[in-house]
Formats: structure tokens, sequence, C-alpha cells
């Protein structure tokens, strides 16, 4: 179902089928915004399911209508946040409320500045220090990466609240070899889940092949 990038293991490519076909449905420029979403939810699906095969889990008696067995659940001590970059990642978080029920969602709102390609902050609704960052594990939601700079600095905001990278991982829809190229210079065992990475970042920075800016195709705001 996954494959790993050749000299980077910490970045997992999922390869399932239906990730391949819905991945396809968000590439072509005729898809609707209501096709568009309903694709990117489904990849969503897949992609949370590679990002979290690593969870630990723990061994716990449940009582069936026939007897009582041993059971695995997610390590209870373990607090899970899914941090949405507003707003292209909103669509993400919705599916992993449904993945994760049990995470708390902390949103996190930048924009890029389209001359300097730079984030621009104007929402964080992350606390100012975690009470265990050991034991707390962050999920950062956005379609693409491409310059790299919002995840960057995103990964940046956790990490200075004393998260441990090993804890932080990162989930996208695609990536560009320029922005990945980025985040491994600081944070080369960061864990990141996409469904492909593409060619390059065009002179705006937006990544080819690529499918167009996503907030703008999933909330339906294209400017023809």
């Amino acid at each position: 179902m996954t494959t790993t990038l050749v000299n980077d293991p910490n970045t997992i490519v999922c390869e399932h089928p239906l990730c391949q076909q819905n991945l396809t449905i968000i590439r072509d420029k005729n898809s609707s915004s209501e096709l568009f979403r309903n694709a990117v939810r489904r990849l969503t699906y897949l992609l949370l399911y590679t990002a979290t095969q690593d969870l630990e889990t723990e061994e716990v008696t449940t009582v069936t209508p026939m007897t009582e067995c041993k059971t695995q659940v997610l390590k209870k001590d373990v607090k899970i946040i899914l941090a949405p970059i507003l707003r292209a990642g909103l669509i993400f978080s919705d599916i992993a409320s449904e993945v994760l029920p049990t995470a708390s969602i902390r949103h996190i709102g930048m924009y890029r500045d389209e001359k300097s390609l730079k984030p621009v902050w104007y929402y964080d609704k992350t606390p100012i220090m975690f009470d265990d960052p050991q034991k707390t594990i962050v999920f950062i939601l956005d379609p693409m990466i491409a310059t790299g700079n919002s995840a960057l600095d995103c990964i940046k905001l956790f990490a200075s609240k004393r998260i441990p990278v090993k804890n932080i991982r990162f989930v996208s829809l695609i990536a560009a070899p320029e922005g990945l190229s980025k985040i491994r210079k600081n944070f080369p065992d960061l864990k990141i889940t996409t469904a492909h990475v593409d060619e390059t970042l065009s002179k705006t920075g937006y990544i080819i092949p690529g499918l167009g800016d996503a907030g703008d195709r999933i909330f339906n705001t294209v400017e023809n």
C-alpha cells in the first residue's frame, strides 16, 4: 500500500489504487468543486490510515456477547492533536475527527503572501505550552507542501512548545521536491505522508503538475 522515497525513509507515499484514482480526480481541472471535495475526503481516509499505522496501543479486557477477551486500544495516556492549516486544511479535519474521535483540534491560520511566498500568520489556537509534550502526538494537516514555508513555520511552532519531532507528522495530498527539501534540512526525522511527490514548482510557487489552488477548489471560489 505504501512506499518510501529513495533516500528519505520518513516520507511515505501512499500508492493504494484508490489513492491514485482519487488523485486523478482532484488533478482534473474539469472536476467540479463537489467532485473535488468528495475525492479529497476519500483520499484523507487513506492518508490518515497510513499516517497512523505506527500509533502505540495497549491491551484491555473487552466483554463480548459471548465471553471476554483481550483487545487493543490506542494508549490512553497519549494525547493526539489535529492541526489543520486554514483554510484548505479544514477538509482534512472533518475526516480526521472521525478516524481519531478523541483527538483535540488546534487550528492554525496562515496565508501565503503571493509576492514573497512567505506565510502570513493570522490565527493560532495552540496553547502556550502543552501539559505533557512527550506524550503528545501532532498531525499537521494541509493539502499541499509547495515551497514548504507554511509547513516549516507550523512544524517550528509545535517544536517550540517542546513537542518532540518524532511526535509530529505532516499529512498532505501532494508535495513538491523543493518543499520537502526545505523541511528535511530543518527536520530530517519528521514523518510526512502524502499521495504523490510532484515534479517541481512554478515561478509563482505553485506545484507542477499539481492541482491548482486547493482552497479555492474545495470552497468553490475559483475565479474564471
